[in-house]
């Protein structure tokens, strides 16, 4: 079981610098991102094999850039998640 109080979350807040994305948090991993919007607990990863590496790639400088990511999203991989 795992103790609530003490569990860190390992994703990243994303810093949301334009003030309007619905992308909440994200994780980076070596080929791909894991990302999390706002108000459903679910999580969505993008992965060179499904989304492209190129994709990807844009994706993790984004996210720690804090703007643009959900744009992004919508634009060129909304459907391009592991599932």
């Amino acid at each position: 079981m795992v103790d609530l109080v003490s569990y860190k979350s390992i994703m990243d807040r994303y810093k949301n610098l334009g003030g309007n994305s619905n992308v909440s948090e994200y994780e980076i991993g070596a080929d791909h991102i894991i990302v999390k919007f706002l108000g459903t607990i679910s999580t969505y990863r993008y992965s060179y094999s499904k989304a492209g590496q190129n994709q990807v790639e844009s994706m993790k400088k984004l996210a720690q850039a804090g703007r643009g990511l959900n744009s992004y999203i919508n634009r060129y991989v909304k459907f391009k998640y592991d599932r």
